[in-house]
């Protein structure tokens, strides 16, 4: 049996982010029972090349779209709004 490691579980939950939808780094990692670790998601996100993991659904707690490995915060702002996402 193979062991979840911090960053599948991490994956996991970010999969579970439906479309049209956001959660903070810190809503995941306490949605994974790791509530002080919201950098560790920040950089298991930015080293994220998965596309089956929509990384981009994750935002900053201040709302801001924060970083994205794959074009920048502009890319990412731009996927958000095409999936109905409001006040970015």
């Amino acid at each position: 049996m193979q062991k979840t490691t911090f960053a599948d579980l991490v994956r996991n939950a970010v999969r579970r982010i439906p479309k049209g939808e956001t959660r903070t780094y810190a809503e995941v990692a306490k949605a994974i029972g790791h509530a002080g670790a919201a950098r560790a998601v920040g950089t298991i996100m930015k080293n994220n090349y998965d596309s089956t993991v929509p990384c981009h659904r994750v935002i900053k707690s201040d709302g801001a779209v924060g970083a994205y490995n794959r074009g920048g915060p502009a890319a990412k702002r731009k996927l958000l709004k095409a999936e109905g996402v409001k006040g970015l």
